[in-house]
């Protein structure tokens, strides 16, 4: 599998690019760098066609399910879909044609992780069809906070090995978005990267602020061939500078 992981975010139901750290439930303070002519489906389409497994299909809050499900008819069995995801649903989005599901707020409540969720979840998917989102913000005094709702409230489960280890029998990747460099095209998490390439025991998939191939391959040493990465608002496909083609070609 290709370490470059596609990509397809979804808000009001139109592929888009958008930081990170704006989502939230008052529309005026999204900052959107992108918006498609292309459906959904088109994205789905070409990464079928370049052989690119493991992309992720985000849903950036409501009205999103039908463009998530046009994604997931175009390349069967080879994307990821996540926002919104539940024990109770996630059945429906494996058959709908998605690798696997992508989960984070469900098995939080109140910022604290709910291991009876989290069980009900995997019995519902299996370990091979989870993967569990822990996109993160940094703490003003140093350290990561798991975030949930848009990204906009902290958990109180922290980055570090002891989380990485405890959730890894459950899940067989983990998606991690650097939230506070999400979209930015301001460079990678450097020390994000360093701690998921040191105490992750399954595979991560990075995504926040990947801007040129300098920053892919940072990312490819500091995770030894482990971490995938996700490239946004950078790619050309979505109105940035770098080749969409020519990174499919070096990954």
């Amino acid at each position: 599998m290709s370490l470059f992981r596609p990509c397809i975010d979804l808000h009001d139901g139109k592929v888009k690019q958008i930081v990170g750290s704006t989502l939230s439930d008052s529309e005026s303070t999204v900052k959107t760098n992108f918006v498609a002519e292309h459906d959904s489906s088109w994205f789905a389409e070409l990464y079928r066609r370049d052989g690119l497994t493991g992309g992720h299909v985000i849903k950036l809050g409501p009205g999103n399910d039908e463009a998530a499900k046009r994604a997931l008819a175009a390349y069967p069995g080879g994307l990821q879909v996540g926002g919104g995801v539940t024990a109770e649903n996630a059945p429906e989005w494996l058959a709908a044609g998605a690798g696997q599901v992508i989960v984070t707020s469900y098995i939080f409540a109140d910022g604290e992780l709910k291991r009876d969720r989290l069980e009900k979840l995997f019995r519902s998917t299996g370990r091979d069809r989870l993967v569990l989102d822990l996109s993160c913000r940094r703490l003003p005094g140093g350290g990561y906070r798991i975030v949930t709702d848009r990204w906009q409230k902290f958990t109180t489960l922290a980055v570090d090995a002891a989380t990485l280890n405890q959730l890894a029998d459950y899940a067989c990747e983990f998606l991690v978005h650097a939230v506070d460099v999400e979209g930015r095209q301001s460079g990678i998490d450097a020390e994000l990267l360093g701690i998921l390439a040191e105490h992750s025991p399954i595979p991560c998939v990075y995504a926040g602020g990947i801007r040129n191939f300098d920053d892919i391959e940072q990312v490819r040493r500091a995770g030894n061939g482990r971490i995938g990465y996700t490239i946004g608002s950078a790619l050309d496909i979505f109105g940035g500078p770098l080749s969409y083609a020519e990174v499919v070609r070096r990954s």
